[in-house]
C-alpha cells in the first residue's frame, strides 16, 4: 500500500481527469484506488461514494457516504461528505434527512454550499417560502449594495407563512 500523499495525489488527478461520460472505466479505476486501502477506511468509503454519485448513480453513493462518516473522518473531509450525502438523499427523495443533515452541518469552510443545498431540500420539500428565505438570506451578505433590504425582505418570506 502506498502512503497517504501519494493516495491522496491519485485521487487528486483522478477527479481531475473524471469522465463522466465513461462509467466502466471511472468505477474500474476508483475501485482500484479503493483497494489501495484497508477494508473500512473512511477515506476510502467517502471517494467510492463520491464516484457513485458523481456518475448518477445515486442509491449506491448512500451506504458508502454513512459508512464513511461513521468510521470517522477529519472535520473538513467530515463536513464535505455529510453535504455530498444530503444532496444525495434530496435527489432520491428522502428530503427530511437531507433538510436535518442540512439544519445541522456547522462547516465554515464550505461557504454557503451547505446553505444553497438546503435551499434545494427545502424547495423539493415543498418547503418554498423557507427555500427562498434560505437563499437570499445567503447571498445577501455578497451584495455590493442592498443586503440590509434583502435580508429583511427573505427574513419576511417565513413571518407570512
Amino acid at each position: 500500500m502506498s502512503d497517504d500523499s501519494d493516495w491522496t495525489a491519485r485521487i487528486d488527478a483522478f477527479w481531475t481527469t473524471f469522465d463522466e461520460t465513461d462509467c466502466p472505466r471511472m468505477l474500474a479505476d476508483m475501485r482500484a484506488l479503493v483497494d489501495e486501502r484497508p477494508a473500512g477506511d473512511a477515506a476510502a468509503l467517502a471517494e467510492w461514494g463520491g464516484v457513485h454519485d458523481a456518475l448518477g448513480l445515486e442509491e449506491e453513493a448512500v451506504n458508502p457516504y454513512r459508512d464513511a462518516l461513521a468510521a470517522g473522518l477529519d472535520p473538513v473531509d467530515e463536513h464535505q461528505v455529510t453535504l455530498q450525502l444530503a444532496s444525495t438523499l434530496r435527489n432520491l427523495g428522502d428530503h427530511d434527512e437531507s433538510i436535518r443533515l442540512l439544519e445541522e452541518l456547522d462547516a465554515p469552510e464550505l461557504g454557503d454550499a451547505p446553505a444553497a443545498f438546503l435551499a434545494l431540500a427545502l424547495h423539493s420539500a415543498g418547503r418554498a417560502d423557507e427555500a427562498l428565505q434560505t437563499a437570499l438570506a445567503a447571498l445577501a451578505p455578497h451584495l455590493p449594495r442592498y443586503n440590509r433590504a434583502l435580508a429583511a425582505y427573505a427574513a419576511d418570506l417565513t413571518r407570512r407563512s
